[in-house]
């Protein structure tokens, strides 16, 4: 069951559980966030982003046509600030920092940096925790290409944990899920209104950070969170 998280006359917001497509996709008829987000909205909705379906957290969709165009040209203007939670494999070097990579789809699907044809692409980052074989990061991505984080950090010799097309081959049945949350989205709602949408980090998520913070330091465990 989808998580509501802000509900007005123009937008719906959500947070969807990984493992849940966000729109159908592939032929396949599987429950997805925008149709189970109409049945509980009780009408059409109209898609802003996507997430991609391993991914946790903030989806927002737009409730009448206005409302979509005005949404949407923020999501490709790159006029939203994006919060991502992630855990990566290694012990990242620096508190923070940005990579610039330009990123490109490859024919599998896969992306991957291009420098020739690669589109323009930026992310920063904080370290949020060290938790010694892997780090706690807030990421903030500037712009919005496919699989962005996912491409980033593997890049960065940082591949997000959990994750089957980027992550490390050890990571194969031990994790349960990527270790990438949404956890908030600012933009405007309406002209001069804005508005920041958070979504709790789920069970899955912090059950994974907890384990390992736990074997690595040996300290009480606690909600991996925000805070």
């Amino acid at each position: 069951m989808l998580e509501i998280l802000l509900k007005t006359a123009e937008l719906y917001a959500v947070n969807k559980p990984e493992g849940m497509p966000t729109i159908p996709g592939g032929g396949r008829a599987d429950e997805t966030a925008l149709s189970e987000a109409q049945a509980i909205a009780g009408g059409k909705l109209y898609v802003v982003h996507r997430l991609d379906k391993a991914t946790s957290g903030v989806v927002v969709f737009a409730r009448n046509p206005e409302a979509h165009r005005f949404l949407s040209q923020q999501f490709s203007l790159h006029t939203t600030r994006k919060i991502y939670l992630a855990l990566v494999h290694g012990a990242i070097a620096e508190e923070q920092g940005e990579i610039r990579e330009p990123l490109r789809e490859f024919g599998s699907g896969r992306v991957g940096v291009d420098h020739r044809k690669g589109k323009v692409s930026l992310t920063r980052y904080e370290v949020a925790e060290r938790l010694g074989a892997f780090t706690l990061v807030r990421a903030y991505p500037h712009t919005g290409r496919r699989h962005q984080l996912r491409a980033h950090f593997y890049s960065l010799g940082h591949p997000i944990a959990g994750d089957p097309r980027y992550g490390s081959l050890g990571d194969r049945g031990k994790l349960q899920r990527l270790m990438l949350h949404a956890l908030a989205i600012t933009f405007q709602a309406a002209p001069g209104d804005e508005v920041t949408i958070e979504a709790r980090v789920p069970a899955s998520f912090d059950q994974v950070v907890e384990t390992i913070r736990t074997a690595q330091a040996g300290t009480r465990p606690k909600r991996s969170g925000v805070g």
